[in-house]
């Protein structure tokens, strides 16, 4: 919690980090607003670049604070379409660095000028919208480009993907590409650690602590930051291929039945 919490109330300049999300988004709706809202109070410059849905989510928890309407009136705060702006700068499958470059660097350039403070925080679910499409080379090239675009400069950036941790999507093969152009990956919340010991315990049972520490000795600092739980299920999927769908599916039960408690 201690670590979402620093991420998402103060983020340093250049921070790159990512969520995944299930069908259920609503932790990531909570967890960028609440990003953007301390973004408010402090004054900082922000940019919004998201699907309709979201936005929609995004505008009804922001527009209690205090300062909400003035941010988008005074354009501190701006929402951009993520389709749309990718459409602006995608050439023949891929997006383009140059009118990646234009096109964003001026939004942020514009919030830039009329923030209070002198960060800005970005975010994006651009990569998501191509990862959902099935366009993997186009979402990591992108995600190149915000780095680049990110170096000694004063943005923070909170990106988006719609990937299950519990399914087999979410393994190394996959994703090693993804995690590799972030900075942290944003913890789902306590209840996925408790949910996956218990289904361990469950299907394992006598090698479990054996398990454990080995899955203690894994690294890789090539990665981003990954939070316990979901280093746990990576390790299990690459190195448990045998149990890791049975753990998983147990461990999805335990987590829903806390969430729902």
């Amino acid at each position: 919690m201690a670590q979402r919490a620093q991420l998402l109330d103060q983020p340093e300049p250049e921070e790159h980090f990512v969520q995944l999300y299930g069908k259920d988004d609503r932790l990531l709706t909570r967890n960028v607003s609440r990003y953007l809202s301390e973004g408010l109070r402090r004054g900082d410059g922000l940019i919004v670049i998201a699907t309709a849905e979201h936005r929609g989510s995004m505008v009804r928890q922001l527009a209690g604070e205090r300062t909400y309407t003035r941010a988008v009136l005074e354009g501190r705060l701006i929402f951009l379409d993520a389709e749309t702006t990718l459409d602006r700068f995608m050439v023949d499958g891929e997006p383009d660095q140059e009118r990646f470059e234009r096109i964003i660097g001026d939004a942020l350039a514009g919030v830039r000028t009329r923030a209070v403070h002198s960060g800005i925080r970005a975010y994006g679910e651009m990569v998501g919208v191509l990862w959902k499409a099935g366009q993997f080379s186009a979402a990591v090239r992108l995600e190149e480009l915000w780095n680049e675009l990110l170096h000694a400069s004063d943005v923070s950036l909170f990106c988006a993907y719609p990937i299950d941790v519990f399914s087999p999507e979410f393994q190394a093969a996959s994703i090693d590409a993804l995690l590799c152009a972030h900075t942290h990956l944003v913890p789902t919340d306590s209840a996925l650690e408790g949910a996956l010991n218990r289904a361990m315990d469950d299907v394992l049972g006598d090698r479990v602590e054996d398990l454990r520490r080995l899955i203690q000795a894994n690294h890789r600092p090539a990665w981003a930051l990954i939070p316990k739980p979901e280093a746990i299920i990576l390790w299990l999927r690459n190195n448990l291929p045998g149990s890791a769908d049975r753990i998983l599916d147990r461990a999805r039960q335990y987590y829903q039945l806390a969430a729902s408690a």
